[in-house]
């Protein structure tokens, strides 16, 4: 069933604000955010299925169950240590070419059904569902990935007429630098 276009608005503004809250307390390291991020990407799974981007809808799945699970990890690691990890190079060149080659090979499937722009909604797919798990371990880099994430998912967004996600992806350039920052600095204060 379709909603009204003020009620898509609606959700999407709701949505949008949830995940603004979500981003905003992880670059604070602030546990809660992972109850933002449950809600909003319950009402994304929706929004993202009616306008055809699948990969997008499913991305959205996955951050619930992530949510979750980040909820544990940062529960654990607030008993412990709440420390900021570094990974490898090689990690990350590993990292990287696997979201390539994962892209590619959904973008040709996708590209035998009516999804729209298969190649670039898979990118922000798999490279999304890699830098949420380097969010739940703490990574430094995921705050990069998600600076190259969402300057693709900008014009997706843009590209579908959901202005306000678009608009919300802008702000999360700027968040994702604040957050790349804060956490370099906890980093260094860790190690000493």
């Amino acid at each position: 069933m379709q909603f009204d276009f003020i009620s898509i608005f609606n959700l999407e503004l709701l949505a949008v604000l949830l995940a603004l809250s979500y981003l905003i307390l992880a670059s604070c390291q602030n546990i809660i955010c992972w109850y933002a991020a449950l809600i909003s990407t319950s009402i994304y799974t929706y929004l993202y299925w009616d306008v055809s981007l699948y990969m997008e809808s499913l991305l959205n799945v996955y951050y619930f169950v992530m949510a979750i699970y980040g909820l544990s990890q940062w529960k654990k690691k607030e008993k412990s240590e709440n420390s900021i990890d570094i990974w490898s190079f090689k990690k990350h060149s590993i990292i990287v070419s696997l979201i390539i080659v994962l892209s590619f090979i959904t973008g040709i499937f996708l590209s035998e059904t009516n999804a729209e722009n298969p190649f670039l909604d898979s990118f922000t797919t798999w490279g999304s569902v890699i830098t949420t798990y380097m969010v739940t371990k703490k990574v430094l880099t995921n705050w990069i990935f998600w600076i190259v994430i969402n300057s693709v998912g900008i014009f997706l967004n843009f590209d579908k007429g959901l202005i306000l996600t678009a608009l919300l992806l802008f702000i999360y350039q700027i968040i994702s630098v604040i957050g790349f920052v804060s956490w370099r600095r906890s980093y260094y204060d860790q190690i000493g």
